[in-house]
């Protein structure tokens, strides 16, 4: 049955060769009887027959005769390949070969380059990702090649392989710089067709991001010069703000700047969130921009998407940098919205504390006993800080024995009509605290 196969398919050969030999060479019928050989062994999944006529044809015909004698060449070297995994000097023939065939799909078929590059790619990571000399040069060919029609996961690729190289010394800093950023470019150029795309384009542009910034191939200041000039000519767009605050954010110390602050700002203003505002504030707070920072603590506060105890927080840190910065009554007030949020009651005792020395550090007017008042409502609160929160008993007792230091006397309480265990309110400095007269002897 065999031999009358290929009997039947000389036969053939031999009646197109006349017509053919222009397109399958001199030797026309014995090119189209080997290819006839292969394609019927290939369509038969019969391979070890196929590969065999698939070398005679490939040695006879024209490479530019048909685009399947590439391709499907290439299917078949593959299977080599794997059944000579433990032979490296010839599987390294073989995958140079297999190369060779995409090259060659990119010379005669021009028109399907972008996708013998692409399948050329995925070659070069499954045989070569251990190479990354090979696989950096062949990645750079096919993005130089493709553009944004690049398979999306070799940019990854790329700025690892050259990531290995730079290691090497093969590679400097200025080379993996410039690399990023035109990978980072093309990455957001290239158009998603699916949802399942999208997803993978975003998966592939942070894991390059990633790579880059866990080299620590450039510097804060390295980084800050090369984003500051991209950012000045297009400061709103939001997705080089993103960039940028993704890469100076893995950036040890690469935060406090100005550019850090700029970009943060245009990303909180397209997408806001309560992490956003909170960093903002942050930033803004350490840059001395204190009513900024005030305003963005506050509208984090305000996001329903923060809970209690992300606000109880929020809160207490806010308390402590008005308390900072001398603003007592809004200290007092944030403070005391901790307390009422704090569910778990871990911040609780904290809070008493703070406000307790915010009464301690205010100044008020009034007589003997109206000027010193505001330190029994001092203690009031230390001695809550120690209910709430027995391991403050330590602080909250010291601060409480430099406070009652300034009582007022028996005897000028006396003077006021007042004696010791009675109610007394405390308005002081936009605050007020009913506490109990005390005196210090």
């Amino acid at each position: 049955m065999k031999k009358a196969f290929l009997i039947f398919f000389a036969v053939v050969a031999a009646g197109l060769g006349s017509r053919a030999q222009g397109r399958f060479g001199a030797d026309s019928a014995e090119c189209i009887k080997y290819l006839s050989y292969y394609e019927e062994y290939f369509k038969q999944k019969s391979y070890g027959d196929a590969v065999t006529n698939w070398r005679k044809a490939y040695s006879l015909c024209p490479h530019s005769s048909r685009q399947t004698l590439l391709i499907n060449g290439a299917t078949l070297l593959r299977q080599v390949i794997a059944k000579n995994a433990r032979n490296p000097l010839y599987r390294e023939a073989l995958v140079d070969s297999l190369l060779t065939l995409s090259n060659e799909r990119i010379e005669y078929f021009p028109k399907y380059a972008v996708s013998a590059r692409n399948a050329k790619g995925t070659d070069l990571y499954n045989y070569l990702r251990n190479d990354p000399e090979k696989l950096y040069k062949g990645f750079e060919e096919i993005i130089a090649g493709n553009g944004t029609a690049t398979k999306v996961t070799f940019f990854q690729y790329d700025m690892k392989a050259a990531l290995d190289l730079f290691q090497s010394g093969a590679l400097s800093a200025e080379d993996i710089i410039s690399l990023y950023t035109r990978n980072v470019d093309l990455i957001d150029q290239v158009e998603t067709k699916s949802d399942a795309e999208a997803t993978q384009k975003t998966e592939v542009k942070k894991a390059v991001e990633t790579l880059f910034a866990s080299s620590k191939v450039a510097s804060c200041d390295e980084l800050v010069a090369l984003f500051s000039p991209r950012f000045d000519a297009d400061p709103t767009n939001v997705a080089l703000s993103t960039q940028i605050v993704k890469m100076l954010a893995q950036t040890e110390g690469c935060i406090d700047n100005s550019l850090f602050r700029n970009a943060l700002t245009v990303m909180h203003k397209n997408d806001p969130s309560h992490n956003s505002a909170y960093m903002l504030y942050k930033l803004n707070l350490s840059q001395g921009n204190n009513d900024e920072a005030y305003a963005y603590m506050e509208e984090a506060i305000a996001y329903e998407a923060s809970d209690d105890e992300q606000d109880a927080d929020y809160l207490y840190e806010l308390a402590t940098a008005y308390f900072k910065n001398g603003k007592l009554a809004a200290a007092y007030n944030a403070a005391r919205k901790v307390t009422e949020l704090d569910h778990d009651g871990d911040k609780t005792g904290k809070a008493y504390m703070l406000m307790g020395q915010i009464w301690g550090s205010v100044s008020c007017g009034g007589n003997e006993v109206e000027a010193r008042a505001h330190f029994w409502v001092a203690c009031d609160f230390m001695n809550k800080a120690v209910n709430a929160d027995a391991s403050l008993a330590d602080e909250a007792r010291r601060l409480s024995g430099s406070y009652s230091v300034y009582f007022p006397n028996t005897g000028d309480a006396f003077m006021y009509g007042l004696v010791k265990g009675q109610s007394y309110t405390v308005n002081c400095a936009g605050m007020s605290a009913v506490t109990t007269v005390r005196t210090k002897d």
